[in-house]
């Protein structure tokens, strides 16, 4: 009887938290970022701008949680703390850099406030053919509106 009760209290406040926009289902979301920018090295979150309340992940926690250059600083970072920053100070990234001495792969991130809504997304692409952040950022804008933002 417990798990059933703890289980209608977590839907019940999941129903309440922040959410994709009316209009904008998941499937869409995911297909457009996936012809913006998929990749199996590819992940993109977007939160509510006020809390940071994630409400959408493109590809899995191993995309979502690698540690990669921060490309600004010599630190190393996940597309959660860039979420978290971008939520933090609204600043938008467009960042690229090697993730390996021999410049055969490299990282790209893109953050910021997501076009005409209270939400901001943070992204990252790595690999031999990962885009530049500028051309990441643009890309997913672009996706944003088609899946109705």
């Amino acid at each position: 009887m417990r798990i059933v009760l703890a289980a209608a209290l977590a839907l019940m406040l999941a129903a309440c938290g922040p959410r994709l926009p009316d209009g904008v289902s998941k499937e869409t979301l995911d297909g457009a970022v996936a012809r913006a920018i998929g990749d199996p090295n590819t992940c993109v979150l977007i939160a509510d701008a006020k809390s940071g309340r994630q409400i959408y992940r493109y590809n899995d926690h191993a995309a979502c949680d690698a540690k990669l250059p921060a490309c600004e600083t010599p630190e190393t970072r996940d597309t959660g703390a860039l979420l978290e920053a971008v939520a933090r100070d609204g600043r938008p990234r467009r960042l690229s850099c090697n993730t390996v001495a021999d410049a055969s792969r490299g990282v790209g991130w893109a953050a910021g406030p997501v076009p005409g809504r209270p939400l901001v997304y943070a992204a990252v692409m790595e690999g031999d053919r990962a885009f530049p952040g500028l051309m990441m950022a643009d890309r997913l804008e672009r996706a944003f509106k088609r899946a109705g933002f």
